[in-house]
């Protein structure tokens, strides 16, 4: 899996995810918008650990600063 976030849009994702299950756990997210919240902040979690946002890789975005092979350049 080729990594498609850079460093900076991983700790923002985490520092979210972190910041919307203290909400939840401290009361002030609740109902159906926590829970809707919190599979959120798991799938920013998640994608920022791997380095791998399955949205990015389906519209071709990226903001790793890795270049593409040589060999994959378009004309």
């Amino acid at each position: 899996m080729k990594k498609n976030m850079g460093s900076a849009d991983r700790a923002i994702r985490l520092i979210i995810a972190t910041l919307i299950v203290t909400l939840y756990f401290t009361n002030v997210l609740t109902g159906a918008l926590a829970v809707i919240l919190l599979i959120l902040a798991a799938v920013f979690a998640v994608t920022s650990l791997a380095g791998n946002c399955p949205l990015y890789s389906l519209v071709g975005f990226h903001t790793s600063k890795t270049k593409e092979p040589q060999g994959k350049q378009s004309a």
